[in-house]
């Protein structure tokens, strides 16, 4: 019985010391040798800031971005070093277009600056319900580098995209995906599918989706330079409708956190000066295409070919253009900020992609306009020779025969305008609504416009004609007298068909 007791005590302490070695060897020792090499690294960085110089820099920035060729002045050589000469230290991220990410990094403060389409801040903003990010300017617009391709036998134009069984095979939070809901929320498309959008990996998935595809498919693929040039070696491929045709919808921006603008305005002012400063020395053609393809040099080799398909597809915006844009400049006719986020957002939450606009109504909310102002009351130009406000796209005047050869784009959509019982006049509500045509109108400045007016059926048909021809001119009337260029509208009457409607169609010079 002792022997067992004995033996049984023996087995405990065995137990014990088996224990305290586990313990020993995985939390003392470690713990302990953790401490030596912290003490080790705290003596050796002693030495070594006893034993350095100061940093050329007062002020160290991280900017998180990504490989969109419009970034590349961002990421050129010559904002790094003028930004240096400032003492200024920049860090770029690159995030691979996390935009959920990147906004979550300023409001975190691991970023103080960062680039944006300025429908992926407002889509970020809306999704994480906070907005720690304010644009402080505009980098570039997509002039053409984003375009929707199809057969053309199964999809001619926009109207033909209004089809149940049409698809768009795009690469989601995307340029891509915000040309299509462009597009979708401007057009008369309800036929379309609750769930439209096929999702794709990157462009380079969406042209391997082409090729699996069968011909004549209703599949729409959208995507971007190259791979557009890509798809369109295919001459029974055409271009539908691309991102050069409507404006002030796929712009991208520089923004700053909320907090470090307010606690280093200056150091965002340096920033945006050195910005300007950068574009400004690229702002020849050659030079810029020169930078398009040192920029892509880590990524994928462009020819000539390539990157003048890129360089041609953005719009890069100047100092000029940003006091324009910012309402600096009152008389030059271009987009207001205000009015671009506006837009976007309208076409973000009625193509489901944000529940609800995060500046609640407010788009000032979304931008601040301090640091240009303070560029512009200090006279403040990048370089000797003076910029320009870039120039808008003018429609020419059509004869009648040119209007008729007009080749059909797409049917706006726009609620019906609402005519008493055989008249012409355009009561309040109606007024509304082409108030808002018109400001619609103004983001597609490449197309012309055909007004169809309607009549009703019963009485004399030949004054129904009239009184849609009359109707029709009443609304291009409306039109012209408030902004719209007389040579963009044509007005038509229609044979009645029972409605009292007038439609708007879109339509292009023939090529």
């Amino acid at each position: 019985m002792e022997k067992t007791k004995l033996l049984a005590i023996g087995l405990i302490w065995l137990i014990l010391f088996f224990i305290g070695a586990v313990i020993w060897r995985y939390a003392v020792a470690p713990a302990r040798d953790e401490a030596a090499r912290e003490a080790r690294r705290r003596e050796e960085k002693a030495k070594i800031d006893a034993t350095s110089g100061g940093l050329p820099y007062e002020h160290e920035i991280s900017l998180a971005l990504d490989s969109f060729t419009g970034y590349a002045i961002l990421r050129s050589k010559r904002f790094e070093q003028l930004l240096r000469q400032r003492e200024i230290k920049l860090n770029l991220v690159d995030d691979q277009a996390n935009y959920p990410a990147r906004l979550a990094g300023l409001r975190d403060g691991n970023y103080q600056m960062a680039a944006f389409t300025i429908d992926a801040l407002i889509k970020a903003s809306a999704e994480s319900g906070q907005m720690p990010a304010t644009i402080v300017c505009l980098i570039d617009e997509t002039r053409g580098a984003d375009a929707m391709v199809a057969y053309k036998d199964a999809i001619r134009n926009v109207d033909d995209l209004n089809h149940e069984q049409t698809r768009f095979v795009l690469t989601p939070d995307s340029p891509s995906e915000t040309l299509a809901r462009v597009v979708i929320s401007n057009f008369s498309l309800e036929r379309l599918a609750d769930a439209p959008f096929v999702p794709a990996e990157d462009p380079a998935d969406v042209v391997r989706q082409y090729q699996r595809s069968p011909k004549n498919t209703r599949q729409v693929f959208v995507l971007w330079q190259p791979y557009v040039s890509q798809l369109l070696k295919n001459d029974n491929l055409h271009v539908v409708v691309d991102s050069s045709r409507f404006t002030g919808y796929i712009v991208d921006c520089l923004v700053a956190d909320r907090d470090f603008l307010v606690k280093s305005p200056d150091v965002v002012q340096q920033v945006v000066e050195c910005y300007f400063t950068a574009l400004y020395e690229y702002r020849l053609p050659e030079q810029m295409l020169q930078l398009i393809k040192t920029d892509a040099g880590g990524t994928a080799k462009l020819d000539d070919r390539a990157a003048t398909q890129l360089f041609d597809g953005i719009a890069w915006k100047n100092t000029q253009d940003n006091f324009a844009h910012f309402g600096m400049s009152p008389h030059q006719p271009v987009q207001h900020i205000a009015d671009m986020i506006e837009n976007i957002t309208s076409v973000l939450h009625r193509t489901g992609a944000i529940a609800a606009d995060p500046t609640s109504g407010q788009p000032n909310r979304l931008y601040f306009d301090g640091v240009l102002r303070n560029l512009l009351h200090a006279d403040f130009h990048p370089g000797s020779e003076r910029e320009q406000v870039s120039p808008q796209p003018e429609l020419i005047k059509l004869d009648d025969q040119q209007w008729q050869q007009l080749v059909p784009v797409g049917t706006l959509a726009v609620p019906n305008l609402v005519f008493a019982r055989g008249a012409d006049r355009l009561d309040a509500r109606s007024q509304g609504i082409l108030d808002e045509l018109i400001n619609q109108l103004k983001t597609w400045p490449s197309y012309y416009v055909t007004i169809r007016g309607n009549a009703a059926l019963r009485g004399d048909m030949e004054a129904n004609r009239r009184l849609a021809r009359q109707r029709a001119l009443a609304v291009q009337e409306y039109l012209t007298t408030h902004g719209i260029s007389p040579d963009r509208v044509r007005a038509i009457g229609a044979d009645p068909s029972g409605s009292t409607s007038v439609s708007f169609i879109l339509g292009q010079v023939p090529y």
